[in-house]
Parts: structure tokens; C-alpha cells; sequence
């Protein structure tokens, strides 16, 4: 429990971490930008920081509009959400980390956010997490009612790992299954990779024209093409164009 106007540690964390910055332990690394946040380190991470974080809290932080958002689904197994304004992003909402102060100089009979004025819908009060939690601290003295047990936080299923991680990187999220049995022997499984490989290859030559066709029949039979197989490759291709008579 959290009393008084303590917060807990992952709550400041989240507000003081910077996001999308490029990452100190894999700065030569392509896509080390820090956008996952772990609670139990309390921590900002990059995707290549993930092997060391596998069995930890994690949250995806993700950018909206130059500022650090949070998807509403993943945040409300923290904390309640309720009263703050959410944007959609790709189909998902998602809420503001940090205030956004907007200065007005006349203040109609509109919507407005409790902490920095920023103009809201209906019913909101909040435009940001931690516009709710100023507001809590400032009028409750007490922010433990709106926080929430949280045991298991895992990223969500869109998260893009970098290519480019080393095969000891690899999670089980990297990890694409096979529907093909795997073969006990490494001899015949490179015999049949490279006969599977030049399968293909014939399949998207045979694809690419009609002359790919005859071409196969040619080898398979060990005979001459036939009138039949040629007309039929001549029609796929387009006719022969006919320039007009010379004045």
C-alpha cells in the first residue's frame, strides 16, 4: 500500500524514464531506441535489452504526436484510468504519460483539464496520467484506492523485435513455428533444403511467363516443342504492333 503523497516507485519511474532515445549498452546496435519500460527495474529498455528483462514486468511505450503514450488496456492493469481523455492510435487507445500545458489567455464554459488547462471532451477531467495523479494527491492525499495488483505484464503482440538480434538474443517471442517436421539427419536435411530451394526456383520461373511452360515440357519429355504448346505461349504475349503507313 501506498499512502500519503508517496507514489510508487514504477509510477515515478514512468513519469522521469526518457523513451525513444538511443540505448547506452547497444549504441552500436541498429534500432536501439528505448521504448519499453520495466517495472521491476524500473527502467527505460531498448528491444535488444529484452533477454535480460524476459521474466519481468514490461510496457511498451509508444509516440503520439512527439509524446510518450501508453496503451489504456496495458495501463489500467496498473492503475485505474478512469476520467482521462484516451486517443486512438492503429485501432488501440491509448493515454498521454506527461502533462501537456496549453496556455490560454480566455477560458470559455468548455471541457478542461484539471491540472493544465488543456481543452477535453466530454466527460473527461484529465488529459494525462499524470494530470490524475496530481489531481489524486492533491485533493485525496491518498493514491493506494486507484492502484492495482499486477503480477504478469506482458508486451503486446505487435511489438517489432530488430531483426538483426544475434540467435543467444533470441527470445521465444522471435521464434516463428514451422509447420514442416524438422529431419533427425543434417545430411539429408540439406539435401532436401536444396531440392525444396530449386523446386521453388522452377515453380516462380514456370510463373513468371508461357515460355517457362514449354521450357519444362522440353526438358520433361526430351521432345520438340509442339505447334499446340507454342500457340498456346505466343497467345499469352501480347501482339506485335503495327505502325501506321508512311504518309
Amino acid at each position: 500500500m501506498i499512502m500519503g503523497h508517496q507514489k510508487p516507485a514504477w509510477l515515478e519511474a514512468l513519469y522521469t524514464q526518457k523513451f525513444f532515445v538511443g540505448c547506452s549498452y547497444h549504441e552500436n546496435a541498429k534500432k536501439n531506441e528505448k521504448n519499453v519500460f520495466c517495472l521491476d527495474c524500473c527502467t527505460s529498455i531498448c528491444p535488444h535489452c529484452l533477454p535480460s528483462h524476459r521474466f519481468h514486468r514490461l510496457l511498451q511505450v509508444r509516440r503520439y504526436v512527439y509524446h510518450d503514450v501508453v496503451r489504456l488496456e496495458d495501463l489500467q492493469k496498473l492503475i485505474d484510468c478512469s476520467n482521462v481523455q484516451a486517443y486512438t492510435i492503429n485501432s488501440a487507445k491509448v493515454v498521454f504519460i506527461k502533462k501537456r500545458p496549453q496556455n490560454r489567455q480566455f477560458k470559455g464554459s468548455g471541457n478542461y483539464c484539471t491540472s493544465c488547462d488543456r481543452s477535453l471532451q466530454e466527460p473527461f477531467i484529465h488529459c494525462s496520467l499524470g494530470c490524475k495523479v496530481d489531481f489524486v494527491l492533491k485533493h485525496y492525499k491518498d493514491l493506494s484506492p486507484y492502484l492495482r495488483t499486477c503480477n504478469s505484464l506482458q508486451l503486446s503482440p505487435d511489438f517489432l523485435i530488430p531483426q538483426d538480434m544475434g540467435d543467444e538474443e533470441m527470445t521465444r517471442s522471435t521464434v516463428v513455428d514451422c509447420d514442416e517436421p524438422m529431419s533427425s539427419s543434417s545430411g539429408s536435411s540439406e539435401s532436401e533444403n536444396n531440392m525444396s530451394m530449386m523446386a521453388c526456383t522452377e515453380i516462380v520461373r514456370k510463373r513468371r511467363s508461357g515460355w517457362s511452360t514449354v521450357c519444362a515440357k522440353f526438358m520433361a519429355n526430351s521432345n520438340k516443342v509442339s505447334d499446340e504448346d507454342m500457340a498456346t505461349s505466343m497467345s499469352r504475349r501480347k501482339g506485335i504492333p503495327h505502325r501506321s503507313p508512311l504518309c
